[in-house]
């Protein structure tokens, strides 16, 4: 068994194939969307990092902008569990040497399978060691699979290794089944698969102030996505407004509709606290789901909901 040494990782960026060096160290390469940075994910970088370190490789993880999903599906695309920068700050907690951010474009969509692995990973990575996921597709058409990969592992000298899937209670832990849990509310759930409480990240922005004339002072974040797997409200921990201090909340998202809103915003009152936090980055963690976002007749039914729904979050976070 390796285990790996108590060493320092400072994950480097690197923003296109043109900033790699000619001459690519050796390397041990994953690659994927790695939305949520979930438990499944955590396993695959923490195998990869423990076989780098064996073979004295560069751990190297490979990632696509757009993801390819959002490339041929536009608007249609599931919805994102992080934003790209939330998830490479994740991804610097975890033994990595280098992230690799590729443009998905028609370029890249068109690359037969095996001129992918030719050109980019073998030549222009270095790449001797290869980890995935054992349902990983790639190339045109999405026809590379774990068989051609075995072909070419042979022909091109590298090392192919697959992972099998990390499981809960029975359910595959994967970003399709954080997305849907989300979905529904079940932030438990989800939050057992992530390994981590699902939490939203953004800086406060002027808002329209309605909620201080009603009573309910709010931060404003906005969502700054095509789609949000959240929406509707919430009992939540908000980090960031004040320095090593988590506050109680209760945060609503989505759209705004009694106001006539348009562009989705995450909206947070925090109890037992008043002061001005404009341009902070603060962060939303998802304690409990309690109902669905509604429009009311008027702002004195929205404020009285708005009471209901701060008692019944200070219920649960008390617990």
């Amino acid at each position: 068994m390796v285990i790996l040494k108590l060493v320092a990782y400072f994950m480097r960026l690197v923003r296109g194939l043109i900033n790699l060096p000619e001459e690519a160290t050796p390397c041990a390469l994953t690659i994927g969307n790695f939305d949520g940075v979930h438990r499944g994910h955590q396993q695959i970088i923490w195998s990869l990092a423990v076989a780098a370190e064996k073979r004295n490789l560069l751990s190297s993880l490979m990632l696509f902008e757009p993801q390819p999903m959002e490339f041929f599906l536009g608007e249609k695309a599931p919805a994102r569990l992080y934003r790209f920068a939330d998830k490479l700050r994740m991804l610097t907690e975890l033994p990595l040497n280098r992230v690799i951010v590729l443009d998905f474009n028609g370029y890249l969509a068109e690359m037969y399978a095996e001129d992918f692995i030719r050109h980019i990973l073998v030549r222009r990575l270095n790449m001797k060691y290869l980890l995935v996921g054992n349902d990983f597709r790639f190339g045109k058409n999405r026809a590379g699979d774990l068989e051609i990969l075995t072909a070419a592992a042979n022909r091109y000298d590298f090392e192919l290794h697959d992972i099998d899937d990390v499981l809960d209670a029975e359910c595959r832990v994967s970003s399709t089944a954080v997305r849907g849990l989300l979905y529904r509310g079940d932030i438990e759930a989800a939050n057992r698969l992530l390994g981590r409480p699902y939490t939203m990240y953004g800086r406060v922005v002027h808002g329209q102030k309605l909620g201080r004339d009603i009573g309910w002072p709010t931060i404003n974040i906005p969502v700054r996505r095509r789609h949000s797997p959240v929406s509707g409200v919430y009992a939540v921990h908000v980090s960031g407004v004040e320095d090593n201090v988590i506050l109680d909340g209760v945060a609503s998202i989505g759209t705004r509709p009694t106001v006539s809103g348009v562009d989705w915003m995450l909206e947070v009152f925090l109890f037992d606290w008043s002061g001005d936090c404009y341009g902070q980055r603060v962060g939303v963690e998802f304690v409990r789901y309690l109902r669905d976002e509604e429009k009311f007749e008027n702002l004195q039914a929205m404020a009285l909901q708005i009471e209901r729904d701060a008692q019944f979050a200070r219920e649960v976070l008390s617990k």
